[in-house]
Formats: C-alpha cells, sequence, structure tokens
C-alpha cells in the first residue's frame, strides 16, 4: 500500500505564480437540422464562410465568423448531440445597434425592434435571453449594454445582439484596444467628438490637439476607464 507521501500530485512545488496562459474561445457549436438551409442563412448574414468539411454521409462541419468576432461558430451533421434550435441567448456585441439592425433587415433577416429591459430580468417575452420584460426603444439614456435587438436562425436557434460602446472596467485586457471594423471605428469616433465638443464648451476655449484628446477617450472608453472630461 502505497503511503502518502509516495502519491504525485500537480501541486506546485513553491509559491511562485505561474505565467498566465491565454485561452481564446474559439468555437460554439448550434444545432441544426438542414445544413444548406442553415449555411444560406449565415452567409445572407454576411459571415465570412471558413469550411465546409465532410466525411462521407455521416459527418459534415459548416465553420462561419462574423465580421469583427475571434470567435467563430460550427454548425453540421454530427457535430453535436443537442436539439435544433436548442442555442439560445448567443449573444453579437455592435457598437451601434441601429445599424447593424438596418443591415440585417436589408438582408433579408427578420430582427426585433430596438428594445431594452432596465434591470427586469423576469417577465412574459422570449426566454432565454436578455431582457425577458422587453420596452420597445433604445435604453433612454443610451447606456451601454442596456440597449438589444434579437433574431434566430431558421432552426430558432436564438441571437442577441448587444449594443456596447463604454466597457465596464476590467473587461479588456491592458494593450488589448482593437476596433473589429470600420463601422466600429467611425462610431467611436463620432461619440468621441461628441465627447470632445462638451469639452471645448466646458474650458471655453478650442483645442488644437483635439487628436491626442481623442485617442485618449476612445482608449478609454473601450477599457472600460474613466473618460477624460
Amino acid at each position: 500500500m502505497a503511503t502518502a507521501s509516495a502519491i504525485p500530485n500537480n501541486e506546485p512545488t513553491s509559491n511562485a505564480s505561474p505565467a498566465r496562459v491565454d485561452m481564446k474561445l474559439e468555437v460554439v457549436i448550434i444545432p441544426v437540422s438542414d445544413v444548406d438551409r442553415a449555411k444560406e442563412f449565415y452567409s445572407r448574414l454576411g459571415w465570412r464562410l471558413d469550411a465546409d468539411f465532410a466525411a462521407g454521409d455521416d459527418w459534415r462541419a459548416v465553420q462561419f465568423t462574423p465580421p469583427g468576432s475571434g470567435c467563430s461558430v460550427i454548425f453540421g451533421k454530427n457535430v453535436t448531440p443537442a436539439a435544433p434550435g436548442s442555442a439560445q441567448g448567443l449573444y453579437l456585441i455592435v457598437s451601434d445597434i441601429d445599424a447593424v439592425r438596418k443591415d440585417l433587415l436589408g438582408r433579408g433577416v427578420k430582427a426585433s425592434e430596438v428594445f431594452h429591459g432596465g434591470s427586469v430580468f423576469a417577465g412574459p417575452d422570449q426566454p432565454y435571453l436578455f431582457g425577458r420584460l422587453r420596452v420597445v426603444g433604445p435604453d433612454p439614456e443610451h447606456r451601454s449594454y442596456q440597449s438589444h435587438v434579437s433574431f434566430t436562425d431558421p432552426d430558432g436557434n436564438g441571437w442577441l445582439l448587444q449594443e456596447v460602446t463604454t466597457r465596464l472596467p476590467g473587461r479588456i485586457d491592458s494593450g488589448a484596444t482593437t476596433f473589429a471594423s470600420a463601422i466600429d471605428l467611425a462610431s467611436a469616433l463620432r461619440r468621441a467628438e461628441a465627447a470632445h465638443g462638451e469639452h471645448e464648451k466646458r474650458t471655453g476655449q478650442r483645442d488644437a490637439n483635439w487628436p491626442d484628446w481623442y485617442a485618449v477617450y476612445m482608449v478609454a472608453e473601450q477599457s472600460g476607464k474613466e473618460l477624460p472630461q
């Protein structure tokens, strides 16, 4: 019989903190009943088709990536035991929810009206998605994380657009601020322009160094830091 001292363990042997290893969410599996129908739908969304692999008649995997996303979705045949349409509450973060909704409608996708729910998480509306008590229209104060649009794929898998313009503190690693698309960058520039206009009103003078002010504002907004005044 082995003694306790002879049993190996994986505990660290020193108090030194190990270096952090990045773990990036790469793929989310969504269950569908008709692979070709789903492929046509996600193509129509304008998402990038990365792969369509098959092994005989028993297995097929199709991968799409939303614009600007570091995570992809895979669906196919025999890639998940989940029931078609059972994936719900799949979040897509956008910086301009009205522009993205307009784009979806232009692609023939049935999207909900923009809605908000405040801090109410229970109610009669669509289950499993944020804001089960939906109030039509964007958040009155246009707060980050509060305005939404929902849509479903042909199987009923539920997607939720969430407008995020200013991140909560600590949500983005230092030095990781990026803009996923020209639309995101343009929206950030417009917000910085509006904030800079208020800054000039408060100071009562023109600020010739506005590029630096814009840069500081946009980085702070994306990283959840205090915005310059």
